[in-house]
């Protein structure tokens, strides 16, 4: 997004939304968005369902905080999201209930936490890798995060979301309605994997080579 002032008020707009509808709570979770000069990012401890768009952080290209509330300890790591995937405009991370409870549980596998089991998830989502547990705003994630970005590309499926271990999702896509868009899908196929005994099986491979031909998806 270019217009910076539009940008604040879509990541509140967003920010609040998530919150009255349960995907954050309390201080949980953060937004950004990358601008043509920089970074816009929440700052530390806000509430995403209170969230003030002159108080949200601004930050330069190279990452120095010019205005606003202190930023977000995870803003490294939306750093080396922006660097690794150059069409994400938008990141948000949230500790969603369903998430992390599955990795609690135990994902479907490290290199996706759920499976294939509905048409949306394939083609809204993709795969979501799973990133192994360090402590909040450890700096060794976001290297493992831009390795493993790096390694779907390669396989010719990039990804738009990953999982960290205990913490909950890292979402991006080209704005923060986009970017939301993915979460909540994501969210929900893991509600409905929690809930469904016994597990439902996965679509077939005939299945998602015809969403490939037909909505382009990346799986």
């Amino acid at each position: 997004m270019s217009d910076e002032n539009e940008a604040r008020e879509e990541i509140c707009r967003v920010g609040r939304s998530l919150f009255e509808r349960g995907y954050v709570h309390a201080s949980a979770g953060n937004i950004s968005v990358r601008l043509d000069d920089g970074f816009l990012i929440t700052p530390t401890d806000a509430c995403l369902g209170t969230l003030q768009p002159a108080r949200l952080a601004r930050l330069d290209g190279a990452g120095q905080q010019t205005g606003g509330d202190r930023a977000s300890k995870t803003l490294a790591l939306h750093r080396r999201i922006y660097d690794s995937a150059p069409e994400a405009r938008c990141v948000i991370h949230t500790h969603s209930t369903h998430l992390v409870a599955l990795t609690l549980h135990g994902v479907w596998r490290e290199d996706d936490v759920l499976p294939p089991i509905t048409p949306y998830f394939v083609m809204k989502v993709g795969h979501v890798p799973l990133i192994p547990y360090h402590r909040p705003g450890d700096p060794q994630v976001a290297e493992l995060v831009a390795q493993r970005i790096a390694a779907m590309a390669a396989r010719g499926t990039p990804i738009r979301a990953v999982m960290l271990d205990r913490l909950g999702p890292n979402v991006w896509h080209r704005s923060p309605a986009e970017a939301s868009a993915v979460l909540e899908e994501l969210e929900e196929t893991a509600r409905l994997w929690l809930l469904c005994q016994p597990r439902p099986q996965p679509l077939s491979e005939a299945h998602i080579d015809e969403l490939r031909r037909q909505f382009g998806a990346a799986w």
